[in-house]
């Protein structure tokens, strides 16, 4: 990090946007505060595995943790933008980047051709009408596109499929957007530097709403299906950032519930014996009827992600105040200057994968009656927790049940 710092024109901007994070083959991960020592963190690597995974001992025994250089879960947006120096603009694309390509970050169609454009920009250079780009992006596809994008048929048809033959849908869409990928340097001239396309990159993501957050493993209780009304539980991570909570489904790569803090209190438990458990409450609807929506997301990482919820909340709290470079940039450069919808019109697209499938989850749905907490089928209000955004901002509207509600 001193060398980064070093090298930039902004004292102290490079060390802010990035922090070392201890991680480990199991994608189990710790974003470092400035007073930790890694080596010692290292030696307690073991101890802390038991208590915040799942992992078998065998697995525990044999992990082996790295350290990374991240990007900083508290650095916020807007300010990133207003980083000048190339290489930690790098920095911040390629952990990006990576994001994107593992399906971390879900995106819709457009958007991954989109951010596979710039990739394909950086990689291979400005477009070339005479040259074969079609036969260079189909070679190396996974570098450009996530993987559940890339999937070709196999088979005989696979084998008879040659390379002078026509690239499929996901090929030509990213070699369309690869042709409109703008040439135009900062300084006027006819080709960018490739700061501008890691800026392009940057810019592109922080409007999907779960860009920088923390990431944690957990599991949410399926909705019961079948005559024998069987559930399970599906598998899922948690993204938590300055801005809200994202429950995004791991194997469909969509989100499965959005909120911002405004929108939700919360609160974990420990039962003895049991998994702990964080719980998300929020306001929603059953049958029209306004309702209170309880979720439990099972996780030994329930602590760790209410104790970020909570420091996020304080600071969203206290405003960090506009400086002579935040106005001199200009709306064009700063994505998360408002939360308004009509700044990410692509993401409001019908059947996006970074819109809320709350007909996913199994809720608890309850409603208070004046007389005490009265739970609804299959369907919120009042909240059973305290823990919740106090800045006078909360969506939340006091409820009363009507007759047609079914009491569970």
């Amino acid at each position: 990090m001193d060398g980064t710092e070093g090298s930039t024109g902004q004292p102290g901007l490079a060390e802010r946007s990035h922090r070392s994070s201890v991680s480990s083959v199991g994608a189990r991960e710790v974003q470092l505060k400035p007073k930790h020592q890694p080596y010692k963190l290292g030696r307690q690597w073991p101890e802390l595995l038991l208590r915040f995974t799942s992992a078998p001992d065998d697995d525990v025994a044999m992990d082996e943790p790295f350290l990374q250089f991240r990007r900083n879960v508290f650095f916020p947006k807007r300010r990133e933008l207003q980083i000048r120096d190339e290489e930690v603009l790098r920095l911040l694309y390629e952990e990006a980047k990576g994001n994107v390509l593992a399906a971390r970050y879900p995106c819709d169609v457009e958007d991954c051709e989109a951010l596979g454009a710039l990739v394909c920009r950086v990689q291979l250079g400005p477009y070339q009408p005479g040259q074969p780009a079609a036969c260079a992006l189909r070679e190396k596809l996974d570098s450009f596109l996530p993987a559940h994008l890339c999937k070709r048929g196999q088979g005989l048809f696979a084998a008879l499929r040659g390379r002078g033959t026509r690239a499929g849908p996901g090929e030509q869409g990213l070699l369309n957007a690869y042709r409109q990928v703008q040439e135009v340097g900062s300084d006027g001239g006819c080709e960018a530097a490739l700061g501008t396309h890691y800026r392009a990159y940057l810019f592109k993501c922080h409007e999907l709403p779960f860009y920088g957050c923390a990431f944690f493993h957990g599991e949410v209780d399926k909705p019961a299906q079948g005559f024998l009304h069987r559930g399970g539980r599906k598998p899922v991570s948690v993204a938590i950032s300055l801005e809200g909570v994202h429950v995004i489904d791991n194997r469909e790569k969509h989100v499965l519930l959005g909120l911002r803090f405004q929108e939700l209190s919360w609160d974990h438990t420990s039962p003895e014996e049991e998994e702990p458990i964080l719980w998300l409450e929020f306001d929603g609807d059953s049958e029209g009827t306004p309702v209170n929506k309880l979720l439990k997301i099972y996780s030994k990482q329930a602590e760790l992600m209410s104790s970020l919820i909570e420091y996020c909340i304080e600071l969203s709290q206290v405003a960090e105040p506009a400086g002579p470079q935040d106005s001199a940039t200009g709306p064009s450069s700063d994505p998360s200057s408002s939360p308004a919808p009509v700044q990410r019109p692509k993401l409001r697209r019908q059947g996006s994968v970074v819109s809320s499938r709350i007909q996913h989850l199994s809720t608890i749905d309850y409603v208070e009656d004046g007389k005490g907490i009265r739970r609804v089928k299959p369907k919120r209000t009042t909240s059973f927790f305290s823990r919740q955004l106090s800045l006078g901002q909360g969506s939340y509207t006091v409820v009363q049940p009507s007759d047609s509600l079914e009491q569970g």
